[in-house]
């Protein structure tokens, strides 16, 4: 992905199955654009894998700050690392919770010798027969439609927020308005894989959601650079193109 134009639009998309007999049938699209900062720091994926003789289809998006590094390592490896984790399909939030919290600490690891903090947010979902399971690290965000209505299937973590405020200043961290309300005066989102020199008041622990997949008609997984200038009423786009 970090080699094509950023500069211009990049999308495409897909058609797949959830079952082998070709039923549970869905599509899906992506599409990435750079704006007006000087690189590209978010990244996406879409990856229909088979795991104990299951389909799932996993997709995310992972919006960097500070360079896209982090992006790019859960790019490579979050949904990889899902996938095999032992108890993935009987205990799946688990296997999610255990998974975003071991990547991020392998990632940090990884990081020793960087002497430049960088960070991403990841919001992801994963079919998995019937279910759908959201989980969400950061202020990217996931919605959904059903009966051509907004649902909205994550919750920002933000500084701001009474209970992240609470969790922050419990463990020693503090948070500072700067423009807006910022951990450390830092950061602006108070979840994030990466983020060393934060550590530990900023986390990579998800909020998970499930729904049943019955009657969703699509869901919109996307950075803060959509929602700050498009509300959750996107979802009901579909509604409104009907008429």
């Amino acid at each position: 992905m970090s080699s094509r134009d950023s500069n211009v639009l990049f999308s495409g998309g897909g058609i797949s199955f959830l079952n082998e007999n070709h039923t549970g049938k869905f599509s899906y699209g992506y599409s990435s654009f750079k704006g007006k900062r000087a690189s590209m720091e978010d990244f996406y994926e879409t990856r229909i894998s088979e795991v104990d003789g299951q389909m799932v289809a996993f997709f995310g998006v992972f919006d960097g700050h500070g360079g896209s590094r982090t992006a790019e390592y859960l790019k490579r490896n979050l949904f990889k690392n899902l996938s095999s984790h032992p108890d993935f399909i009987k205990d799946t939030k688990t296997a999610i919770i255990e998974v975003f919290k071991q990547t991020d600490a392998d990632y940090i690891n990884e990081e020793k010798g960087q002497q430049k903090d960088a960070g991403s947010t990841a919001s992801t979902a994963v079919l998995l027969g019937d279910r759908l399971l959201v989980a969400n690290v950061g202020d990217s965000r996931v919605v959904a439609s059903r009966a051509g209505s907004a649902i909205p299937l994550s919750i920002d973590h933000k500084p701001d927020r009474s209970d992240e405020r609470q969790r922050i200043e419990q463990a020693g961290g503090f948070i500072l308005w700067a423009g807006t309300w910022r951990v450390g005066g830092i950061l602006a989102v108070s979840r994030a894989f990466g983020d060393k020199l934060l550590k530990p008041y900023v986390v990579a622990d998800p909020e998970i959601k499930e729904e049943e997949l019955e009657g969703v008609d699509f869901i919109i997984i996307a950075s803060d650079g959509l929602w700050n200038v498009i509300s959750n009423e996107l979802g009901d786009l579909e509604k409104k193109n009907k008429k």
